[in-house]
């Protein structure tokens, strides 16, 4: 029997919440990165994410590990590996074939426009280099709003944005503010917070660990509402059920909530359909 949630988002007082597929994956019971989920994502316009590495050639692979062993059957960092031997592994989960930029690129043509793809970058611009600069601009950069690239490396987002200008760019300050939090208090956090949304990546959506989130508020500091007054979206990571098929504890569902009354614009979750229909046993 068909569920009666598609796991794309929530509705809640007059805003959409989206809820991003982590990793390629609508539930736990889904294999990591599989082009099979990516497509029905496509297919629905679903909001999900991937992670990227650097192939020898400058194109790139969907994985997240820096070495093949780490997610493959192959073995060698990924940096030196050539399209054709990666061609030839399966994931150690599912054992699937990896999915290639070039697959992406042309899966990406039959997407929904409402679909959204995040290119989450786990090789900085140094690595990525000129080649993979090249790669990107000639395969993608048609791909307008269908695809947000965000990455670790302020540098690489800045070039992104130089070189492929249609495409959407997010940053994730997380780790940092986490830092500046414990050690100079919240008013840095919201000072370090606003000089990165103004600085030169020009993000579209800042990425947040949710629990950041949530103690910044119960400390005074809405982060969520900080960059919506500078025209920012909001994406609250990653928010996992501790049963899925159970539905929200307590502790969960007042955190998740919070976020929906913070209005984030869109929350990360390995399980976007059970974490829609557990909010909707709460909600209604």
């Amino acid at each position: 029997m068909a569920s009666e949630f598609s796991g794309l988002g929530i509705a809640h007082q007059g805003r959409f919440t989206r809820l991003k597929w982590h990793r390629l994956r609508r539930s736990f019971n889904d294999p990591l990165f599989s082009a099979g989920v990516m497509a029905e994502g496509f297919r629905l316009g679903a909001s999900s994410e991937l992670d990227l590495r650097v192939r020898a050639d400058g194109g790139f692979v969907v994985l997240h590990d820096e070495e093949l062993e780490g997610e493959t059957t192959g073995h060698g960092l990924i940096r030196e590996a050539l399209p054709e031997t990666i061609r030839g592994l399966t994931l150690l989960q599912g054992g699937h074939p990896p999915i290639l930029s070039e697959d992406l690129a042309t899966m990406l043509q039959t997407a929904h426009p409402d679909a959204l793809l995040q290119f989450d970058m786990k090789d900085g611009l140094e690595v990525i280099g000129a080649r993979g600069m090249d790669h990107l601009a000639d395969h993608f950069g048609n791909a307008g709003s269908s695809i947000i690239v965000s990455g670790a490396d302020l540098d690489l987002i800045v070039a992104i944005k130089q070189r492929l200008p249609g495409i959407k760019r997010g940053i994730d300050p997380t780790g940092k503010l986490v830092e500046i939090y414990r050690h100079q208090g919240l008013k840095a956090v919201e000072t370090d917070l606003r000089a990165d949304i103004a600085g030169p990546t020009e993000p579209d959506t800042i990425y947040l660990h949710w629990p950041l989130v949530l103690q910044a508020a119960k400390d005074g500091l809405d982060l969520i509402g900080l960059c919506h007054d500078a025209g920012r979206l909001v994406d609250a990571w990653t928010f996992n059920l501790k049963n899925p098929d159970a539905g929200f504890d307590e502790a969960e569902a007042r955190s998740f909530s919070t976020l929906m009354a913070l209005k984030a614009d869109q929350i990360t979750t390995d399980e976007p359909v059970a974490t829609e229909r557990a909010w909707a046993a709460v909600s209604g």
